[in-house]
């Protein structure tokens, strides 16, 4: 796999492409970085006017919920429906899944369009596939990656997204496999956006 991984990094290095987030304040800098470190272009746009000339444009679309407002939303649902609609591959991070009416029903607007990519923390995931009907704690999650492995595959079955779970295991999962990947650290929940 690492042979594999590396060769798929390369790729990205060597193409460049254009990643268009729609994701929150508290991490816009730290993701555009992190996609500059990755080889990728990153740009930052959410304005009604763009979103769907944006995701024409770019290779992929991330959207991040982290800081929702009414404008910010309608961008991401805008967004979603244009990748949906043009078979573009699009990320859905849903932070905070689970602490409010508002995060949960903005969740089920934008699942309809079907992510090709669902990452969170197990919290989030759990929360996600209704898997538990309490309230989160915001974005900390208060369970193990391991405890939302059901959760992430009943992700899978219901959208076809492959599911990561972030945590000081991280865990993804798509149709035939579930792989593991041990490289958290227990200073990563004390910097933000690290999940």
């Amino acid at each position: 796999m690492e042979v594999s991984l590396w060769s798929h990094v390369a790729q990205v290095r060597q193409q460049s492409p254009l990643v268009h987030n729609i994701t929150n304040y508290v991490v816009m800098n730290n993701t555009a970085n992190a996609l500059l470190a990755a080889g990728a272009s990153p740009i930052m746009a959410h304005a009604h006017p763009e979103v769907k000339d944006m995701v024409a444009l770019a290779g992929c679309l991330v959207i991040n919920i982290g800081t929702l407002d009414e404008y910010w939303v309608k961008s991401m649902l805008l967004a979603a429906e244009e990748a949906f609609k043009t078979n573009k591959p699009w990320i859905l991070d849903p932070v905070g899944a689970g602490a409010t009416p508002f995060r949960d029903q903005t969740l089920q607007q934008l699942l309809r369009f079907k992510p090709t990519i669902i990452r969170g923390n197990a919290s989030e995931i759990i929360s996600l596939a209704k898997a538990n009907t309490s309230r989160t704690k915001g974005v900390d999650s208060t369970a193990e990656s391991s405890e939302a492995i059901g959760a992430a595959r009943s992700l899978v079955e219901a959208y076809g997204a492959v599911v990561c779970v972030s945590g000081a295991t991280d865990i993804i999962v798509d149709p035939t496999q579930t792989i593991f990947i041990d490289n958290g650290h227990p200073l990563m929940t004390k910097v933000t956006g690290l999940g």
